[in-house]
């Protein structure tokens, strides 16, 4: 059943997010990773709403959300704040549920730090946060190489090299083409799709060529912007830690061992919580939405 969706925008330092907000119930937010911001829920969205005022949103930059200064550098602490301004503007006198996923649930990590006061619980999905992995530099050499590449040779083999560094174990040593081919998905931006045009378009319905279409026209600023700013994150850890009782961490049953996936192991260990594990990869609330949303739905009320 399709739930209807309010539009609204609300001014934040600088910027205008754009978010939706259907469903009635205790507030619930969604804060999107990646590149396809809140279009990245829609498959979720509605089945949560039967239990849940479900906040969706496009992070700053992203689709609708538009920034003050198209040129402004990106920092983990303000994207935080964006999410706590909703969380104020719509549930303004109880603390609210919210789920992260990828670069999102870096930013909601960060909000919970802030403001504990203001998050009843958080599912955090696989947040990149690679500096609290012991091979951090490594990692840190990728995100160099990607911004290297996307400057001298442009988006699509910056994303090739990004693909080559999400995979298991090979710290990004990969050859750019063959990671590629071998993992033509990138946070869930279908590599193979966009080579091939606007013609590979029209055969997707209106709704998700135009998801697609917004999807790879902010592409340069979330390898550009987002992927440097919130990779090099590094998180309050001893924090975190006094906070587990409200924390779920979680990575998906198909990317075990994967770049996104072994932060969230490793926060895990080191707090002394279960790492819940969702359907699919990293992008499985688009690959596997049903049973996705199950899990995260059970995750909210244990």
């Amino acid at each position: 059943m399709t739930c209807p969706a309010t539009d609204g925008s609300l001014r934040v330092n600088g910027a205008t997010l754009h978010y939706e907000v259907r469903g009635r119930g205790p507030l619930l937010l969604l804060v999107p990773g990646g590149s396809g911001g809140a279009a990245a829920f829609d498959q979720i969205a509605d089945g949560l709403a039967t239990a849940y005022t479900v906040a969706t949103y496009d992070p700053r930059g992203m689709s609708r959300s538009v920034l003050d200064d198209p040129g402004a550098e990106q920092r983990v602490a303000e994207h935080a704040d964006d999410a706590l301004r909703l969380l104020d503007l719509l549930s303004p006198g109880e603390p609210a549920r919210v789920f992260g996923a990828s670069s999102g649930a870096v930013a909601a990590l960060r909000l919970l730090t802030d403001r504990p006061d203001r998050i009843e619980r958080l599912v955090a999905h696989e947040p990149p946060l690679v500096e609290v992995l012991p091979d951090a530099p490594a990692h840190r050499a990728l995100v160099a190489r990607v911004q290297e590449t996307l400057h001298a040779q442009g988006l699509m083999p910056a994303m090739a090299v990004f693909a080559a560094g999400l995979r298991k174990d090979d710290g990004g040593a990969a050859e750019p083409k063959a990671a590629a081919e071998a993992s033509p998905q990138v946070r869930g931006v279908d590599l193979r799709g966009a080579a091939a045009g606007p013609q590979a378009a029209v055969r997707l319905p209106r709704r998700a060529a135009a998801r697609a279409e917004r999807t790879m026209a902010n592409l340069p600023y979330f390898v550009g912007r987002i992927v440097p700013a919130f990779m090099s994150y590094v998180p309050d850890v001893p924090r975190l830690a006094t906070l587990s009782d409200r924390l779920v961490l979680a990575g998906g049953e198909d990317s075990r061992g994967e770049l996104p996936y072994r932060p969230a192991a490793f926060l895990a260990e080191r707090l002394g919580t279960a790492l819940l594990h969702f359907p699919g990869g990293h992008t499985g609330l688009t690959t596997h939405p049903a049973e996705f949303g199950e899990r995260l739905h059970k995750a909210l009320l244990s």
